[in-house]
């Protein structure tokens, strides 16, 4: 099995450091003229009275709403712009600074494109809120600053400009959202057009593979019938004629759903839980270790069964190297006296997909349904994911 391709590096940056980055570059920038660097400008407005304990303060305030934006998105927003608030009048600024800004662009960008539309309005309007808000801040206390007149009224240009950047922040995630849904609804439907073209090809087969043989037993049941009482010796002929293409049909029918489900077997793997080892092996040295587990005495299993039983094992196994985020899983395969379970649990994310090898999970549940069993896949209460099955063995094989 290949290993799971990494993410490209820009997705592997969490949503904090894409914001966090330019504040602090930004709150750098804007402090240098006051640290004495020779060669440095020299800003005209000194800091507030409390300008350093407003600067320090802001950008504890700053760094830690960032390293919540996962977790707690628009709290953590509100701590970013408020940092933002703290240390552009601790500098006693004009107006918001531009890179400061842009972090605050790039935040209302990334919670529009993933979360609610809601949060992503509220976002905006906070935004946008703490420009007139500031502005008024440093107009009143512009007169006991004692600033010039033309800065005294505020600078509602760059208000305005700054306004329009985060609009367009505002467009773009929603039209990241927009697209997100959008491929979701295309995966959705490409997997219930897979199940149904499934389907429709099982049906294609059991017509050609099982019609015939069902109409000749129809007939010969027919026959012994109107026989039965009259000519004895026919009707018993007849009737096992019937159990001899009962059989047939039978052996054929497990012979087509091998042979439908091997279509999607990976080329390189044999079908059968006496390869679940090697399944382990190669998935370990992929870098998530899978540890197996057995219960009961392991028999040989009817093809059928036997596939499907390894299917699904595969494909849990996959999932968890695609989608669960973790390094280990483990698959237990308890064969009862009547069925066999099997289980495979592990302590990722514990999100589902369809977007795994086969059919994934609706794949796996029409496997199942089709051997009369159970299945079950859901998160688990302590975390992680669980995928489980049921499958019925035939009194004759149980008993070998």
């Amino acid at each position: 099995m290949p290993a799971t391709p990494q993410l490209p590096l820009l997705k592997r940056v969490p949503p904090g450091a894409w914001v966090g980055v330019p504040w602090i570059y930004g709150t750098l920038f804007a402090i240098r003229p006051f640290l004495g660097l020779p060669y440095m400008p020299t800003n005209p407005f000194p800091p507030l009275p409390a300008g350093w304990l407003l600067i320090g303060l802001g950008t504890v305030l700053a760094v830690l709403g960032c390293r919540l934006l996962r977790l707690m998105p628009l709290s953590a927003f509100g701590m970013v712009v408020a940092g933002t608030y703290a240390v552009t009048l601790g500098l006693n600024g004009l107006t918001l600074g531009l890179v400061h800004y842009g972090a605050i662009d790039i935040a209302v960008g990334w919670i529009v494109a993933t979360s609610t539309r809601s949060r992503g309005l509220a976002a905006l309007a906070l935004a946008i809120a703490i420009l007139p808000a500031y502005e008024l801040t440093r107009t009143g206390l512009g007169r006991p600053l004692q600033l010039p007149h033309s800065l005294d009224r505020g600078d509602w240009q760059a208000w305005a400009a700054l306004a329009l950047t985060a609009v367009v922040a505002w467009l773009i995630g929603n039209s990241v959202r927009q697209s997100r849904a959008y491929a979701e609804r295309l995966t959705t439907q490409a997997a219930t057009q897979a199940v149904t073209a499934e389907r429709l090809r099982i049906a294609r087969e059991m017509h050609d593979t099982v019609a015939h043989s069902i109409g000749i037993i129809a007939l010969q049941a027919g026959a012994a019938a109107r026989v039965a009482t009259t000519q004895p010796e026919a009707a018993r002929e007849a009737m096992r004629a019937v159990e001899t293409e009962g059989r047939e049909t039978l052996a054929g029918l497990r012979r087509m759903l091998v042979a439908l489900r091997a279509a999607d077997a990976a080329p390189l793997l044999p079908a059968g839980l006496g390869d679940v080892d090697r399944l382990a092996a190669t998935t370990t040295a992929a870098g998530v270790r899978v540890d197996v587990h057995r219960r009961g005495q392991p028999r040989q299993l009817p093809p059928d069964i036997d596939l499907s039983a390894f299917r699904i094992v595969q494909e849990s196994v996959t999932n968890v190297v695609r989608h669960a985020g973790t390094r280990t899983c483990r698959v237990t395969l308890d064969y009862r006296e009547d069925e066999l379970a099997l289980e495979v649990t592990d302590e990722g994310r514990g999100h589902g997909t369809s977007t795994d090898t086969g059919f994934g999970l609706a794949g796996m549940r029409e496997r199942v349904a089709l051997l009369q069993g159970e299945f079950t896949a859901a998160p688990r209460p302590e975390g992680g994911f669980r995928v489980a099955a049921r499958l019925p063995v035939p009194a004759e094989t149980a008993a070998r």
